[in-house]
């Protein structure tokens, strides 16, 4: 189940609001600026399909995205538990950075947990597959896949040569919780 959950940003121990419903997450986050909706696939998608396979079941939102917010590529990208480089991936996400362009992800598959920094409060984003999450640039933030990860995404990108991130040197993603490999459930589309 999707769900977010909003700290103080000083605060790591008690959220001050929880979310599980998909409208009420969608409304809090739009309110800071960050997209989050819900997409359904227009064809079955099997497991193992190709990258081709997985664009084309959501083809309409894709395009629809790419004319609203003039994106120029799009890829997929999958990660199971059993990946030999899952730490260093993981790794390479969970320190506070920035983009210079937004952070798009569909999940069609699996979870992973966007961790938002906004006018000092925490937004800890559990998205499941069927979420769409849209981080605008420049807004700092996280991302935990678990030391278990499982996922497939979909990425749109604005800059061709894909995701380059600008690290803050802040600690502040060490004082909230990391995404736990029991978050979500692990089974493919």
């Amino acid at each position: 189940m999707s769900r977010l959950r909003i700290y103080d940003d000083t605060h790591t121990e008690t959220p001050i609001a929880i979310h599980h419903d998909h409208a009420a997450i969608a409304a809090a986050l739009n309110a800071v600026g960050v997209r989050f909706e819900q997409w359904e696939a227009n064809q079955p998608i099997a497991p193992g399909a190709t990258q081709e396979e997985v664009i084309a079941a959501y083809r309409e939102d894709i395009d629809r995205l790419m004319r609203e917010n003039g994106y120029q590529s799009v890829d997929v990208i999958s990660l199971k538990p059993d990946h030999p480089d899952r730490a260093a991936f993981r790794q390479k996400f969970l320190n506070e950075h920035t983009h210079s362009e937004d952070e798009v992800r569909f999940f069609v598959a699996g979870a992973g947990q966007f961790t938002l920094h906004i006018d000092g409060k925490v937004y800890e984003v559990l998205c499941e597959k069927g979420d769409l999450i849209g981080v605008p640039d420049g807004t700092p933030h996280w991302f935990d896949m678990s030391e278990s990860p499982y996922f497939v995404a979909i990425r749109l990108f604005t800059n061709t040569e894909g995701w380059v991130a600008s690290f803050t040197g802040e600690d502040i993603a060490e004082r909230f919780p990391r995404m736990s490999p029991h978050s979500s459930a692990q089974n493919v589309s």
